[in-house]
């Protein structure tokens, strides 16, 4: 082993054994306080919003040189606003979310206290993914706090100097035995997510997500895993073409595709596919320019991996026959103008893995039921998008397929309106955060039964068959108890 090797393999020891000291401080500290007030709660959520605020230009700055080049404009409206609005939310519903909810007794205990309360669960793992670093880690820290636990924050590793930006930031308003930032240092990410967490909440890839899910299984920690997937945009007969292509170019556009709720493909009438085509070309061209090159409002692919990922799934589309229409001259600093692909296949790469970039498969259909019939055939996204102002076919589609979300005539918006959950089903995801569905995700559902002191529960007692019993039985279930005794 040379000295580097050698250095590298006692600073990931060092890493790890730091990070099992942080965990075992924060367990120790919520102990000690296990149940934040809303006060505290409110006050850690003001102080998380005012350290995002005050470092918002350093983190733009910070994203875009992790990219290679990030619009700044995208950073401020797409990571720092909806956090922002998702923090404040949070600050002006948690006192109401923290009281318990008053339930009713079954009638046979009536009388009786019935409740439930909303206990902290304790230390909380986020695992944040790149291509949203401060959405997608500042706001499930936001629902764990706001739940009243401590959280520990895996960062990306491709991501140092947004790691590096957030954990100064957050260093100067929480301690480590509140709130910890982890990063590239753990060259394992795995001894992360194997730490007996009392929730982790992942957002990422199918594929990782059920690494994390088996990890997590082995100390019976609960996940909620945001992953993805195929999200289809419809476009229905009764819609404008033009439209539907505007919005679906910006949905394809944004980060340069790189959002886990982009459309990932279009299902278009048949007769409408070449004007559909053209549309998406002329929007995406009014939108970033034909060049997307060097643009101030466009987004680079991420890396250089996945630069090559994109470039083998349109190669591997060419071959199998598929047509593709750029829409923008080729760049070289990673600004990947949309490429739409038509003549698609199911044997294409791009038509079995989400793209997460700046491809648009088309698919023609004839009839509604064809298309929703293609996307229940197909494993659960994460989001769909609908376009139509027929009620009727918005039924039907709403009515015979699955999503983790819908915006309806447009895309993803549904996302960043916080008083509703966000979340997958099935391969997308289990679990949701955002607003109070976020609160109840990362806290416990404690059940708390209170007896009445002069409630008589030792008529349920044994010996069994008394006349209470028989009562009961014959009024519930309506079978009496054939051996009930005689009260004389």
């Amino acid at each position: 082993m040379n000295d580097r090797n050698l250095t590298q393999a006692v600073e990931s020891v060092e890493a790890e054994a730091h990070l099992a000291e942080v965990f075992a401080r924060q367990q120790a500290a919520f102990q000690q306080q296990p149940f934040a007030t809303a006060a505290q709660r409110k006050d850690d959520l003001k102080r998380l919003k005012s350290q995002l605020l005050r470092y918002q230009d350093v983190l733009v700055q910070a994203i875009d040189l992790d990219f290679g080049g990030r619009a700044a404009a995208e950073t401020k409206m797409l990571d720092v606003l909806p956090t922002t609005l998702e923090i404040n939310h949070a600050i002006t519903h948690v006192r109401q979310w923290m009281k318990p909810s008053r339930r009713a007794t079954e009638l046979l205990f009536i009388s009786n206290s019935l409740q439930v309360t909303y206990q902290p669960k304790g230390v909380v793992g986020v695992i944040a993914t790149w291509n949203f670093p401060l959405y997608l880690s500042l706001g499930p820290m936001a629902a764990a706090l706001a739940a009243g636990n401590r959280v520990m924050l895996k960062m990306p590793d491709t991501m140092p100097r947004t790691t590096a930006t957030l954990r100064q930031m957050l260093s100067e308003v929480f301690p480590e035995r509140q709130v910890a930032v982890f990063g590239a240092e753990l060259t394992d990410p795995g001894v992360f997510s194997a730490l007996p967490f009392n929730h982790i909440v992942f957002t990422g890839s199918p594929a990782i997500g059920k690494v994390i899910m088996g990890q997590a299984a082995k100390n019976l920690t609960p996940v909620t895993l945001e992953l993805g997937g195929k999200s289809p945009a419809l476009v229905l007969r009764d819609y404008s073409i033009a439209a539907a292509a505007k919005r679906i170019a910006h949905g394809k556009g944004v980060n340069c595709g790189q959002v886990c709720v982009a459309p990932d493909y279009a299902l278009v009438p048949r007769e409408g596919v070449a004007e559909f085509v053209a549309a998406v070309k002329d929007s995406f061209g009014k939108l970033y320019g034909p060049r997307t090159q060097g643009s101030a409002d466009y987004t680079a692919v991420a890396s250089e991996r996945h630069a090559a990922r994109i470039q083998h799934l349109l190669d591997d589309a060419r071959a199998k026959g598929a047509s593709i229409t750029s829409c923008g001259e080729v760049a070289s600093d990673r600004r990947t103008p949309l490429h739409i692909v038509t003549g698609c296949t199911p044997d294409m790469a791009l038509m079995q893995e989400e793209i997460f970039g700046p491809i648009l498969p088309v698919l023609a259909y004839d009839a509604l039921d064809e298309a929703i019939l293609h996307i229940q055939n197909r494993p659960r996204p994460l989001a769909l998008y609908c376009f139509s102002h027929d009620v009727n076919a918005r039924g039907q589609v709403l009515e015979r397929t699955h999503s983790g979300g819908v915006t309806i005539n447009d895309w993803a918006w549904h996302v960043i309106n916080h008083d509703a959950p966000f979340g997958g089903v099935g391969n997308s995801g289990m679990g949701t955060y955002h607003g109070e569905e976020g609160f109840r995700e990362l806290s416990h559902a404690r059940t708390v039964f209170k007896r009445h002191r002069f409630f008589p529960i030792d008529l349920f007692y044994p010996p069994y068959g008394n006349v209470v019993q028989h009562l009961s039985l014959a009024l519930f279930t309506g079978k009496a108890d054939p051996n009930v005794r005689k009260p004389f």
